[in-house]
């Protein structure tokens, strides 16, 4: 596509060199410049780009597209666009590049703290049992279609992003459920993207060590409701305060859901076991083989999703009773004892109180609970003390131990746990993960409950900066053989 293409829309200040050249490809990583590339020159948070420039000319970029321009232009090879805002301009470009893929899929994006892989990926399922191709894309997994693609990013970069949009129109999806993280939000990667929905689940305590206050937690998701088009919904939950925030300046049809007060769509549960849960949704009973008051909202934004795309009521319940849990959550391994593991993803505390609060819910007064949990190096530490308090007073046990470290010593972190709890409490530190989860199952009883929380579908365990194999699920599996359990 030519360069005068590629910029339709896009808002720049000065360009300096011929508009007419052809550009093959699009990056905003100097290593992978070539001929024919166009070079995004982004400020990051590691690197800025502006200082790689000169590189990616000399690789034989056609463009460049930057804030402010090199000392020495080369514009007999090169055409330099000047913009004020980079990851814009790149997120208008990618879209102009792959043909404005959203516009010809019904997108449907889904932010807030906890729930936005199990309500993007139970969508995508949903509608697919209904009929109809479309593609995911969430922390787990990207999927075109029925291919799947390993996910780097909760959201992918606006370039990919576009690339796998334009992939799934290909493959003749009429759908698209993706995940919005509150990166990608202020980040721009998904600027540009014609959304025909919008969900918000809840806001809890996370991500603090990148956007420093809750204040600006917020104010980064309220921009992806601030920016839907008219023609679009929003959907949020009443029940979480900041529901009716994420409404206040959208310009979408605005409409709720609750368990608690009257909204446009409305769910109870009924009736609780550990084989699953009956809901009554807008007047109508279900069985649902999912577990939590947590995923009642889930299932319940699910519903209302679909709704408003169009579906028939009828045929959404019925097949909202055929969907089953995702990857890594509330994954539940069953020892030949009767003792249960519960493989989960809850890395904050409002995800890891949910959690336990349901198993408390379904257990017996002789069933004992054992969670083994820890933070992630690198990230929010102001949520490693009240991870542990929630632990130790929601389970009969805690087992403090490594999550994904990273390059911080996983002792301190434990140590930074272990400042929210009390030296009476029940707990162990065991940075171990293997051999915390080993003592877990040997410390409990037939018939006891074992929550494994942080991980989830995670194969992998970071340590420094290693990504080493490693699942929790096989891990208890491994030792209830051990132990013939």
């Amino acid at each position: 596509m030519n360069i005068s293409n590629l910029l339709h829309n896009v808002s720049y200040t000065a360009i300096h060199g011929e508009a007419s050249r052809e550009v093959l490809n699009l990056t905003y990583d100097s290593r992978q410049v070539g001929a024919g590339s166009c070079f995004f020159a982004i400020e990051g948070v590691v690197a800025d780009g502006h200082n790689y420039i000169d590189s990616a000319v000399e690789k034989g970029a056609t463009a460049v597209v930057c804030k402010r321009l090199p000392q020495n232009l080369n514009t007999e090879q090169t055409t330099y666009i000047v913009v004020e805002d980079t990851d814009k301009a790149m997120a208008l470009i990618a879209a102009n590049f792959y043909g404005n893929p959203s516009k010809k899929l019904t997108v449907v994006g889904v932010t807030g703290t906890n729930g936005k892989t199990t309500i993007a990926t139970l969508l995508y399922d949903l509608v697919r049992l209904m009929g109809e191709k479309a593609g995911l894309i969430s922390t787990v997994v990207y999927k075109v279609d029925n291919e799947r693609i390993e996910s780097t990013h909760t959201t992918p970069d606006t370039i990919r992003l576009n690339a796998m949009l334009a992939a799934m129109v290909e493959r003749g999806c009429k759908y698209c459920f993706m995940e919005c993280s509150s990166h990608a939000i202020v980040q721009r990667r998904i600027y540009g993207i014609h959304f025909a929905g919008a969900l918000f689940t809840n806001l809890t305590h996370d991500h603090l060590d990148y956007h420093k206050t809750f204040a600006e937690y917020i104010r980064a998701k309220k921009i992806f409701f601030d920016e839907l088009p008219k023609s679009s919904f929003a959907i949020v939950n009443a029940d979480d305060r900041n529901g009716e925030v994420m409404l206040q300046n959208t310009a979408a049809k605005r409409l709720t859901l609750s368990l608690r007060r009257a909204a446009d769509f409305n769910c109870k549960v009924m009736e609780s076991t550990v084989e699953g849960t009956l809901l009554r949704i807008d007047g109508v009973d279900l069985w649902v083989g999912f577990l939590g008051r947590f995923n009642a909202y889930n299932l319940l934004t699910v519903y209302a999703a679909a709704i408003e795309l169009g579906f028939e009521k009828d045929e959404v319940l019925r097949c909202i009773s055929l969907l089953k849990p995702v990857d890594g959550r509330f994954d539940m391994v069953h020892a030949t004892d009767g003792t249960t593991a519960i493989i989960d993803y809850a890395h904050t505390p409002d995800a890891l109180e949910n959690i336990l609060k349901s198993v408390g819910e379904i257990r017996t007064p002789k069933q004992s609970v054992t969670v083994v949990c820890g933070c992630g190096g690198e990230r929010d530490k102001t949520k490693r003390p009240e991870m542990a308090q929630i632990a130790v007073k929601f389970a009969d046990r805690a087992i403090f131990t490594a999550d994904n470290p990273r390059s911080e010593d996983p002792e301190q972190i434990l140590r930074d746990m272990e400042a929210g709890v009390a030296v009476t409490d029940n707990y162990m530190k065991i940075v171990d993960r293997d051999n915390a989860i080993k003592t877990a199952v040997m410390l409990s009883s037939a018939g006891d409950i074992i929550v494994i929380a942080g991980k989830g579908h995670e194969t992998y365990q970071i340590i420094g900066t290693e990504r080493l194999p490693f699942n929790d699920k096989e891990r208890v599996q491994y030792w209830f053989s051990a132990f013939n359990r």
